[in-house]
């Protein structure tokens, strides 16, 4: 026994640093390593984390190189339900980071993005109002390597290019899209942009009183008058390739899309007139 300290002195004293270290935060109350990616679906030049969660309440999730920490707010601890990085996350400045919230929608929503000032660890915070435990994924993305985003002509080739310019294509046609094969929604005129970035907006005239449905994305190839984008839908829960090709007037010929979410399936077929 220490002189001088009663046992009744003690016992309070355990009682003080236990309520002090009850008080203290967790750093992390869930981590865990981010498993190896082996679909080949990632396009050279890019790395992707697909980040997987079942959360029950509401925490902030970490991503730092090849780990994810999870410090829990309310509820359960989260875990697993999947996660996996083509690449570890780097740490360096990032060009072209991209967030995308795929399931979860708006309960989701990006903290902070990787920067110096928090030793590149993108922190995205997620809460469940739905009541049980429910599954999140969001996505991660970024361009490796030096200059400004995916590499993609302008006409023709392959990777390891550069689009130089922003630039517009139109098309006048007609197609469709379905959900689930649940019916069809007719779509008409089309326009498609691309940026410097290779950033790719298209959008499609829906019938009168409809809404036009868009998409957005990165241009990952082109060859030969056809462009590969990897797309999601506006309300970022749908995402796939989308096909297009294009004339050198500027004008699209065809689009397929075929996007889902695990669960749901979007169908989108265009043609010219």
């Amino acid at each position: 026994m220490l002189k001088g300290m009663s046992d009744g002195n003690l016992g309070r004293a355990g009682i003080v640093l236990l309520a002090l270290c009850a008080a203290l935060p967790a750093l992390a109350d869930t981590q865990f390593r981010i498993r190896k990616m082996t679909r080949n679906e990632v396009p050279p030049g890019m790395g992707r984390c697909d980040i997987r969660l079942q959360v029950e309440n509401e925490v902030e999730v970490s991503v730092r190189r090849n780990t994810v920490s999870i410090r829990t707010i309310a509820g359960r601890d989260a875990r697993d339900d999947g996660s996996e990085c083509s690449a570890s996350l780097p740490g360096r400045n990032l060009e072209e980071f991209n967030f995308q919230a795929i399931d979860g929608g708006n309960e989701i929503r990006l903290v902070a993005e990787p920067s110096r000032r928090n030793d590149f660890t993108a922190v995205v915070h997620i809460r469940n109002s739905g009541g049980g435990a429910g599954r999140y994924h969001f996505r991660l993305s970024w361009t490796i390597g030096g200059g400004g985003g995916p590499t993609v002509e302008r006409r023709g080739g392959g990777p390891g290019f550069s689009w130089n310019n922003t630039i517009d294509f139109h098309g006048q046609g007609h197609g469709s899209s379905a959900l689930n094969n649940l019916g069809e929604q007719r779509l008409f005129d089309v326009s498609v942009n691309v940026d410097r970035g290779s950033r790719i907006l298209v959008t499609f005239r829906g019938e009168r009183g409809q809404p036009p449905l868009s998409f957005t994305g990165t241009v990952i190839a082109s060859e030969g008058g056809r462009l590969k984008a990897d797309v999601v839908t506006g309300d970022q829960r749908l995402h796939g390739p989308m096909y297009i090709s294009v004339d050198d007037r500027q004008k699209v010929n065809s689009i397929t899309l075929e996007a889902t979410d695990g669960r749901d399936r979007l169908r989108v077929k265009w043609d010219r007139k």
